[in-house]
């Protein structure tokens, strides 16, 4: 019985960790000569969201699921509008800022936040099929989540750094519109998922 729970655990991790991956290489591609703190500070930003929202959705199912319920149906929305405003910005830094590598100073607190949010906002809706978990079988799952969302973003973070390393100013643009990307993707993949 384990076995199985960890399995799909980790496999509901790396799922849902698949947005925060490509963030991820977002970042190192757009900050390439980041510290190593905050090369931690990143994945463990959409570890702690990807552990989390699974928690408030758990929640939400278990006391107020109908509020959830009507709450369901912002998310694509709320995500979408999140990462095109992250993208769109990153791209036009990059179109005007011409050949500048940018630092983890670009990365403020608030753009890691909303990063987090945009990205691990469909994990709610893991509160729903974790929702039978008693709470300390629901936390066990999301802390596996979190985890493997924190050891794929850090993959996905070295990654971009060395293509942004390499491809320098353009790496902005790359960036933005990988955000972009993902933004449509969730928006797309919920709306058809209907």
């Amino acid at each position: 019985m384990v076995i199985p729970f960890i399995v799909n655990s980790v496999l509901l991790g790396v799922g849902l960790a698949m947005d925060a991956f490509s963030v991820s290489l977002a970042n190192g591609l757009n900050a390439p000569k980041m510290s190593r703190s905050t090369n931690l500070i990143i994945p463990l930003t959409f570890a702690v969201f990807q552990f989390l929202m699974p928690v408030v959705g758990w929640f939400c199912v278990k006391s107020i699921a109908e509020v959830f319920a009507s709450f369901r149906k912002a998310i694509p929305w709320i995500a979408l509008l999140l990462l095109l405003l992250i993208g769109g910005k990153m791209l036009l830094e990059g179109i005007h800022g011409g050949d500048a590598i940018h630092t983890e100073t670009d990365l403020k607190p608030g753009t890691l936040l909303i990063q987090g949010v945009a990205t691990s906002i469909d994990a709610l809706s893991v509160g729903f099929t974790i929702a039978e978990y008693p709470i300390a079988k629901a936390l066990a799952a999301s802390l596996i989540i979190g985890v493997v969302t924190f050891i794929i973003c850090l993959c996905g973070l070295n990654i971009g750094q060395r293509f942004g390393n390499l491809l320098a100013g353009n790496a902005s643009i790359l960036g933005g519109v990988i955000l972009i990307g993902i933004g449509i993707e969730i928006f797309i993949t919920d709306i058809i998922g209907k």
